[in-house]
């Protein structure tokens, strides 16, 4: 237990699960499991989705088979198929062991991400993405001896998930061009959480900044949110020995292509995961199923694929922001993998619709603020080339409609 685990949090009485052995074989009777395998249509189905991949970007038909889906993907033998094929090669040993919980230490996936990023296993906790996290971490250390406190535009969740705690906060506006002025944070008196790069602005701090609002409140936990740090940022992972009150928190969403797994972990000071620790044994132990603790420590053991695949994305990036210039838009100087655009004159609620309308999807989001902007995911080049002469289109139906 760490000095910042709130008052509320320490009378909390963890559950204990079922002990899940790892390694030796025991006759396992202890948490009332089904001594039989699923049923061979749960492979079948569970499978059919890598048969899929392995047959290019594709969408399962009704009978399992992949048909192509548009998606402005190559549908050859990519790398990515090929890896489909392997993983499809060793699953069923472990769709077989279905039947049986997931081990809550999760230490198949929690020794690769200590091993990657230099930190012990008591320095880590996974979770069921990135939002159970971040629901561990504000429930663990925020109350209303010690509230929370964030930026105005940010991620959704953070404003959410206090109203679903009953967590008192602030919020900072950023400066006009959407920096985020770390003042307001130094000596703040509050908790922190800092979305770096920030969300859906891509802007970004650099690591001395965050060290700075670390440093200066000492007694309140600083929580950085990377969900989108491989495009670009820099990692807080090494200001961890200097700092008993920072908290980093990454997800498998991003970077690491695994949104429908539901993985995410923090890496911090071993105390104050033991406080997220004693947390998710009051909530969920098993949040995290068998299949994604294994795609999620192949993933972690994967470095030179994501930092290649990362690397393109940044690439195509760049590119679809000159472009997006050239036309006539205001884009911020995105470090995530996606892009914050608006058009002047045109509203960004109309560049939305009409996008949708052509088969496009970008978000657009009502915040009074921002309502003229739109957040592009980025794509493949194909898809962000589509997405321009979208636009173009849509810039002369705009002034014909005026």
């Amino acid at each position: 237990m760490s000095r910042f685990l709130s008052k509320a949090s320490e009378s909390l009485l963890p559950y204990t699960p079922g002990e899940q052995p790892q390694g030796r074989k025991f006759i396992k009777l202890n948490t009332n499991e089904c001594p039989y395998p699923p049923s061979p249509k749960v492979a079948e189905a569970i499978l059919a989705g890598y048969e899929e991949i392995a047959a290019g970007c594709g969408t399962a038909g009704a009978a399992g088979r992949a048909e192509k889906a548009d998606c402005g993907c190559d549908a050859g033998a990519t790398e990515a198929g090929k890896m489909a094929e392997k993983v499809a090669q060793i699953m069923p040993p472990e769709l077989a062991n279905l039947r049986l919980y997931s081990d809550p230490e999760e230490r198949v996936l929690i020794e690769a991400i200590a091993a990657h990023y230099r930190v012990g296993t008591n320095q880590v906790i996974a979770g069921n993405g990135s939002d159970e996290i971040l629901g561990f971490a504000f429930r663990a250390f925020c109350d209303s001896e010690a509230p929370l406190q964030f930026a105005d535009l940010t991620y959704g969740f953070y404003p959410a998930l206090c109203g679903l705690y009953g967590i008192p906060f602030r919020v900072v506006p950023l400066e006009e061009d959407f920096t985020l002025n770390i003042e307001p944070y130094k000596n703040c008196g509050n908790n922190v959480i800092i979305a770096n790069p920030n969300a859906p602005t891509g802007m970004n701090l650099p690591l001395s900044a965050i060290e700075e609002v670390a440093a200066s409140n000492p007694d309140r936990v600083v929580m950085v949110d990377e969900a989108y740090v491989d495009f670009g940022g820099e990692s807080c992972v090494s200001l961890l020995p200097k700092y008993e009150n920072l908290v980093i928190i990454q997800t498998f969403s991003k970077s690491r292509s695994l949104a429908g797994a539901r993985l995410g972990f923090a890496v911090g000071n071993k105390d104050l995961i033991a406080d997220l620790e004693k947390i998710k044994y009051s909530t969920n132990p098993y949040s995290i199923n068998r299949l994604s603790l294994l795609a999620g420590a192949a993933a972690v053991n994967s470095p030179a694929y994501y930092k290649e695949k990362c690397g393109e994305i940044v690439k195509v990036r760049e590119f679809a922001k000159a472009k997006l210039k050239k036309q006539g838009f205001f884009v911020t100087d995105s470090f995530a993998n996606f892009l914050f655009v608006k058009k002047g004159g045109v509203s960004g609620e109309y560049i939305y619709r009409k996008l949708r309308e052509k088969g496009i999807l970008v978000r657009h989001f009502n915040t009074p603020e921002i309502a003229d902007f739109n957040r592009i995911t980025v794509g493949t080049k194909e898809q962000m080339n589509a997405l321009i002469e979208a636009l173009k289109t849509i810039e002369k139906e705009s002034q014909v409609e005026q």
